[in-house]
């Protein structure tokens, strides 16, 4: 079996390598500027991964998290934000770059599977891992693999539309993806910011404080996210009934996902006790290149390495 494992988290301006040992314990951790070209990143990647195993003394098998998917009838990248990567065989490149199986997972699905391995969903058979901050993501993890189904999006629950809408809450906001109420359209920092402080406004870090020294615009804010929250999660514990939710992303340290939101979800669940338990990620922004590395279970790991031998 491999000696370590890297995770590479593979974002717009950096690009992001860990090595972690078997036990999951963090050895090394580095990042770089992202070149912004599709052959110099698959060069970068490879240098950063040739000087991890120079400096950790072995050999490591490799995983990478993009924002974006692999499409699974042609393996081609589709859905990523850094538009260049987009039908382009990323992941067969990277293979033949690092002579070795390189496996490519959506960003999103990597936070959730670094949750569920060792992180709050830890010990939880089926964990939806979602990310609120610039956008709405998710994925889910059930017995430490991540569920992708056959077009590759599962978890997308930011672009399905919000449930159980209010009246105050026509017309629906016009979503980047060319539909109308999307989840992500209310539920993303910017939403939440131009909710509280009208159009224009892009930055909700402050409202949190604000609600908690009194100011009644921040408060109200603050309560119809709790609402929207509640009903969008309500609908995946309708669908999936996940055995734990943990939260990522720049809006995860807000307490009211956590103070008022769980109290809320029982209203909207067709079971008369809901104890779904809504948690704080554990890894912070170190989730997603954790979640890359462990993208090799510890049983399929061994296998491969044991034939490749």
């Amino acid at each position: 079996m491999a000696d370590f494992r890297i995770g590479i988290d593979f974002g717009g301006t950096k690009i992001e390598i860990a090595v972690l040992a078997q036990d999951g314990s963090m050895l090394l951790r580095r990042r770089v500027p992202n070149p912004g070209t599709y052959d110099a990143a698959i060069i970068a990647m490879g240098a950063l991964v040739q000087q991890a195993e120079h400096e950790q003394h072995g050999v490591a098998s490799v995983g990478v998290g993009i924002p974006g998917a692999i499409s699974p009838d042609s393996g081609l990248v589709k859905n990523a934000n850094s538009v260049w990567l987009n039908g382009r065989p990323f992941a067969r490149d990277l293979s033949e770059a690092m002579a070795r199986e390189v496996r490519v997972e959506n960003d999103a699905n990597c936070f959730a599977l670094s949750e569920a391995v060792d992180g709050a969903g830890a010990g939880k058979r089926v964990v939806f891992g979602i990310i609120l901050g610039t956008g709405v993501g998710g994925g889910i993890i059930v017995d430490e693999r991540a569920l992708t189904g056959p077009h590759h999006i599962a978890g997308e629950w930011g672009h399905n539309p919000l449930p159980w809408p209010r009246l105050e809450e026509f017309p629906m906001p016009k979503c980047f993806c060319g539909n109308e109420g999307c989840i992500e359209r209310f539920l993303c920092g910017s939403a939440l910011a131009t909710d509280c402080d009208g159009p224009g406004s892009r930055d909700a870090s402050s409202i949190p404080a604000r609600a908690a020294a009194g100011e009644e615009r921040a408060v109200a804010a603050l309560d119809r996210h709790s609402d929207r929250l509640a009903r969008c999660l309500a609908m995946a514990i309708n669908f999936l009934d996940p055995d734990a939710i943990v939260i990522g992303g720049g809006l995860s340290n807000m307490a009211h996902l956590y103070d008022t939101v769980p109290a809320m979800i029982g209203r909207y669940v067709v079971s008369p006790r809901v104890t779904t338990p809504i948690l704080r990620n554990l890894h912070g922004d170190s989730s997603g290149v954790r979640g890359a590395a462990w993208l090799w279970p510890r049983e399929v790991l061994r296998a491969h390495m044991t034939s490749v031998a």
